[in-house]
């Protein structure tokens, strides 16, 4: 029997992927009355992920780290980058990390975090698309349709805060016309798709075959091209492969041009073309995401809080957005905590927050895009975030922007803060980094 969605609760939250899902843990362990609403059927198909050390604190937070340990994901060693034909190496175990960056299938990374949210309490619905947000009174009223049956059927449910973690759709920014699309030379776009059989980039420096896995570590690969970057993943079973392209470029083409593009390039571009000179492409895998860098001018009210890629996306050329979506869950949550034992002061947890969410935006998108002062980027808060980050996290993220020619605006940020010279240690690892060639 299915169960019946609530009329009312204290916090309703659109989407169920890893902002949402975290956010609904994080509240539902406080003992917070959460009902989560996903429009899709988890496990749901989802991009190749690569995420960097940084996102243990997070798991450990919610209390799943032992469980996605438990799913035996592949763990990375580090990166090599491409970019411009020069090509460098970073190492985790260099900076001090002693746990593993992964690469992991979001399909189930996703689900996991998702059905731990239920094991701590959280009420979550699969299959229920939310339409609209009345923000018109202190409690907003969620309409949504319920997909569950043989017949759609409509409902509403009324709640003292929304948190909107529907994703790219980002539903509440676009309801308020708050989202904002970059109309620039950095305005990118994404095909990715996967491959069986392909080779894989290893600590080594050097190529290997799917059968080496167990012996020699995997890194993630990142290359620029003359139209954008791009990535090669290998993940248990498959290779996730993704090209970022400038929007400019594939105007005007359909689908069928875009995946001849996807695979010319495959084919031709130097080292990526090596990786997969064994491999098969999965016929009907090709992705396509137009909308690859935007933000939302507002995130946080009184009523309402919009985080992970509902409140922004950045290019993800650091892996950095996995951060993104558990941080601003976390940050979101502790606001609406501290708003229920305190109703006064609402609006100015939610204001913290918003200062807090955009912090930590501006951090990624000067990282990436290389603009700051604009699009939504405050200097002050960046400079501030560095300040206060742990020299652990810092310092990778400091020798990590000297790789590609993307982060001029990020670097002088860390100048201005004070911090770039604290780490004279790692810029020295970084140059010890840089390698001739690659074994491909």
């Amino acid at each position: 029997m299915q169960q019946i969605i609530p009329k009312k609760c204290t916090v309703l939250i659109i989407g169920g992927g890893p902002a949402g899902s975290s956010a609904a843990t994080h509240l539902a362990k406080t003992g917070v009355d959460v009902v989560l609403l996903e429009r899709a059927e988890f496990p749901r198909n989802q991009v190749g992920e690569s995420l960097i050390p940084h996102f243990w604190k997070f798991t450990d937070q919610l209390g799943v780290s032992e469980k996605i340990q438990q799913q035996g994901f592949l763990s990375k060693a580090g990166g090599i980058t491409v970019w411009n034909g020069q090509v460098h190496q970073i190492l985790f175990s260099d900076y001090g990390y002693t746990r593993p960056g992964l690469h992991v299938e979001r399909d189930i990374f996703d689900h996991l975090l998702l059905e731990h949210s239920k094991q701590q309490g959280a009420l979550v619905f699969n299959r229920v698309a939310v339409k609209q947000v009345d923000l018109s009174s202190a409690n907003p009223v969620v309409a949504y349709m319920d997909t569950r049956g043989e017949a759609n059927i409509a409902g509403t449910i009324e709640c003292r805060f929304v948190v909107d973690a529907s994703g790219h759709s980002s539903l509440l920014a676009h309801q308020l016309d708050t989202r904002q699309n970059i109309g620039s030379e950095m305005n990118f776009l994404s095909l990715w798709g996967y491959f069986k059989d392909s080779r894989y980039a290893g600590v080594d420096r050097q190529s290997h075959s799917y059968s080496e896995l167990n012996s020699v570590a995997p890194v993630t690969f990142v290359m620029s091209h003359e139209d954008g970057w791009l990535w090669h993943i290998v993940l248990r079973e498959k290779t996730s492969v993704g090209l970022i392209v400038q929007s400019e470029k594939m105007k005007g083409m359909d689908k069928q041009q875009r995946e001849f593009y996807f695979k010319q390039s495959c084919a031709r571009l130097p080292h990526l073309k090596d990786l997969l000179r064994d491999a098969q492409f999965i016929e009907g895998s090709l992705q396509y995401r137009p909308d690859y860098s935007y933000y939302a001018t507002q995130t946080c009210k009184e009523n309402y809080y919009c985080i992970g890629d509902a409140a922004g996306f950045v290019d993800p050329i650091f892996s950095h957005g996995i951060q993104n979506a558990f941080y601003n869950a976390a940050v979101a949550s502790l606001a609406i905590s501290e708003s229920l034992k305190n109703t006064a002061k609402s609006a100015r947890y939610a204001q913290l927050c918003e200062s807090r969410i955009q912090q930590f935006y501006g951090f990624s998108r000067a990282l990436s895009l290389g603009d700051f002062g604009v699009h939504g980027v405050n200097r002050d808060l960046v400079k501030s975030l560095m300040k206060s980050m742990s020299p652990l996290e810092l310092g990778l993220m400091l020798v990590a922007s000297e790789m590609t020619n993307r982060s001029e605006n990020f670097k002088q940020l860390a100048h201005e803060a004070g911090v770039w010279e604290r780490f004279s240690q790692q810029h020295e690892q970084q140059k010890r980094g840089v390698i001739e060639d690659l074994k491909f």
